[in-house]
Formats: structure tokens, C-alpha cells, sequence
């Protein structure tokens, strides 16, 4: 039996523990401390985004998008159906349907030629998610919003530090959303962020974020107590989780490098099978900076991917597919709604296999994962 090959492994960039530590030393441990302020800040100036403010995950931020967007029953919200179940949940609890369009052949994100056709007078917003940190194209998505008066939000839960021409993914729309799950490139264990670019909504994004209070704004003096101002839900992260995302966001840009490092690696080994038309490599396009989140193969149809996979498994190897498509699960059926047919998602589901990558996988390890999809292709 060959030595076990993990899909991902958490990195930690050196400072972790000891912020960790320092949380111990000074006994602040809930939300919004010196640690969570100091991301925050950080955030904003890495994304060039008006407020970020930290969260418990970014299903937590999604779903403070949708409340601060007001999303009331029958509301509709377009996006794709290849994505993760939270981009369609956080608009379900408030009654919302989700509207699931295809996607790109290239890209995998949402197809921004079909977004207008599923435009109708209920549409509230539109959610591009920017598939393995590789941008929408936003520049469309956002002339398309602006002329029906629709919201964006954009589900970047994999784009930590990539960007469309310039601008940091999650801060084009009105609301953005990150991811710092232990699977995501930068890390705090579980945790997210919302990043608010609309200024109009920075006030009661404090307000939701803090269970519907203004406390926020008592601990900055601006009222002389705090009380309930409407709706919101506890999503703060404790100070534990900012003090290992502080580590990991000063040590981000040697995090990222480490990571395109076995990104080019791979994109260089499987150039012959691209070329042989075994498989497809991702593709990334030239106004899109990605972030080297994921690796992943498109098969030839005529190789069967269940057969790939159990090789995979046999070798001790974990690489895998990926999303059901929300539009073909029990609740995406109960809850959404399609506008046309969505073959490039049902058909692209089915060839994807995500390859392992982590810092620190070692190039032997990269020839195994290699070495196994050629014996197939």
C-alpha cells in the first residue's frame, strides 16, 4: 500500500500559536477584539474594500448579505448551480428563491451572457461566485446590475488575494464574502469575512453582525448604552480564530507563492495530456490574477471518472470531485428554479477532478497524482 497523499493539509506561517498565546496571556476571548480589529484592517487595505468585518464563516456573511438586502419571500436571486449549498442557503432562510443559470466552458464561473434572460421583476440580486479564485467576468455582471437596479453580491470564498483587472475579488459588488476555512487558502480553522463596498450598508452590517444591537457604536462612544435595533444574529468570530488569521494574512503573500509554486508545477506535467485531448487544464484569463486555490483536470468524456477516482483511493491518494449542481439536488428543487437548460454544468460535473495541493507537497508527491491520471489517459 502506498503512503497516504491528503487532498489538503493546513499551513500554518509560523506566528499562530503565539498570537494564539497572547489571547490566553490577556483573557480577551470574545468577539471584536484587539486580534479581529487588526484583520479587519487588513482586509480592508488588501481588498481596497470601504469595511470588512469578520465572521464565523462566510456562510455567516452571506447571510448577513442577504438580510442587509432585505430579501423577502418569493425575491429572486440569480446564480449559478455549480456552487457550494451556502451561496443559495443564506438567501432560502429569508424566502428567497435561488434562479440557477449555467456557467463558462473556461472558467466554470457563472455565464454572464445568460444572466439578463433570467432577469424578471422579482430579481433582487445577483451572486457571481469566483470559482477556484479565478474572477467573473465582472465588469459585465455589474453594467447588467446597474441598468435593472439589481444588488451584486460576490460569493468569494475561494478568491482570498486574487483579482479581476486589478481589484480584489469580493470588492466590486455591493457585498463580498470570504472564506477562511481550514480547505481555503488562508486560514483561521473556521471563520469568513463580509466586505461591505456600498457604504450605505456599513452601519447595519454592524447592527446584524452584532445579534440586531448598535453595541458597536456604544463601544465607540457614539451612544451612551446599546439596545436592539432590529434583526440580526450572533456571527462575530471569537478572538482565538482573528489571532490565527492574523498569522496567516501577514504571511499571506509567502502563502499564496508557495502555493502557485505547486500550481505551475502541475500545470506544467499534465501540458502533454492537455495537448493529446486526455484532459482540459484549468483556464485562466488574462484579466484574471487566481490564487493558485485549486487544481483541477477535466477529463476526456470518454474516460470514466468513477473508475479514475477508485484508482485514486486504491493508491491511498485523495483527489475528488466536486459539487453536485444545486439545481439537481432534493432542496435545490424544493427552493430554486432554473432559467433554461444548464448543460455545460451537467455536463462539466461530471469530468472534474480536484487534484491534492497544499504548501509543502513535494514534487515525488505531485509525479504520484501525475504518473496515475496518465496510466488512465
Amino acid at each position: 500500500m502506498s503512503s497516504k497523499l491528503p487532498f489538503n493539509v493546513p499551513f500554518l506561517a509560523g506566528k499562530e500559536l503565539a498570537y494564539i498565546s497572547k489571547c490566553g496571556e490577556t483573557r480577551i476571548l470574545a468577539g471584536d477584539g484587539p486580534f479581529t480589529k487588526q484583520c479587519n484592517a487588513l482586509l480592508e487595505q488588501r481588498t481596497a474594500t470601504r469595511k470588512a468585518l469578520l465572521t464565523h464563516s462566510c456562510t455567516a456573511a452571506l447571510e448577513m448579505a442577504a438580510l442587509l438586502l432585505d430579501i423577502q419571500p418569493g425575491d429572486e436571486v440569480i446564480m449559478p448551480s455549480y456552487t457550494f449549498v451556502s451561496t443559495a442557503n443564506a438567501f432560502v432562510l429569508r424566502g428567497g428563491v435561488p434562479v440557477f443559470i449555467d456557467i463558462r466552458p473556461d472558467t466554470l464561473n457563472l455565464n454572464e451572457v445568460l444572466i439578463e434572460d433570467a432577469i424578471t421583476p422579482r430579481t433582487k440580486a445577483i451572486v457571481p461566485v469566483h470559482y477556484a479564485g479565478v474572477g467573473c467576468e465582472m465588469d459585465s455582471i455589474l453594467a447588467l446590475a446597474k441598468e435593472h437596479n439589481i444588488k451584486v453580491v460576490e460569493d468569494a470564498a475561494q478568491g482570498a488575494l486574487a483579482s479581476y483587472k486589478g481589484k480584489a475579488l469580493g470588492s466590486m459588488g455591493e457585498l463580498g464574502t470570504l472564506s477562511f476555512h481550514e480547505s481555503k487558502n488562508l486560514i483561521s480553522g473556521e471563520g469568513g469575512a463580509l466586505l461591505v463596498n456600498d457604504p450605505e450598508y456599513i452601519h447595519r452590517a454592524e447592527i446584524i453582525r452584532e445579534k440586531g444591537t448598535d453595541r458597536s457604536r456604544f463601544y465607540r462612544g457614539e451612544v451612551d448604552k446599546y439596545t436592539w435595533q432590529e434583526v440580526g444574529s450572533s456571527y462575530l468570530p471569537g478572538e482565538i480564530i482573528a489571532a490565527m488569521l492574523l498569522a496567516q494574512l501577514e504571511d499571506a503573500d509567502t502563502i499564496t507563492s508557495l502555493r502557485m509554486q505547486v500550481w505551475n508545477k502541475y500545470h506544467a506535467m499534465l501540458q502533454k495530456l492537455e495537448e493529446k485531448g486526455s484532459l482540459r487544464r484549468p483556464i485562466i484569463p488574462c484579466e484574471c490574477t487566481h490564487n493558485a486555490h485549486m487544481y483541477y483536470v477535466l477529463l476526456d468524456p470518454s474516460i470514466r471518472r468513477e473508475h479514475v477516482l477508485k484508482e485514486f483511493q486504491a493508491q491511498a491518494i485523495h483527489a475528488y470531485f466536486h459539487y453536485v449542481p444545486l439545481h439537481s439536488s432534493p432542496a435545490g428543487r424544493r427552493y430554486g428554479k432554473t432559467c433554461g437548460a444548464l448543460p455545460v454544468t451537467d455536463s462539466l460535473s461530471e469530468q472534474i477532478i480536484r487534484l491534492p495541493l497544499w504548501c509543502g507537497i513535494s514534487e515525488e508527491q505531485q509525479n504520484r497524482v501525475v504518473s496515475l491520471i496518465e496510466k488512465f489517459c
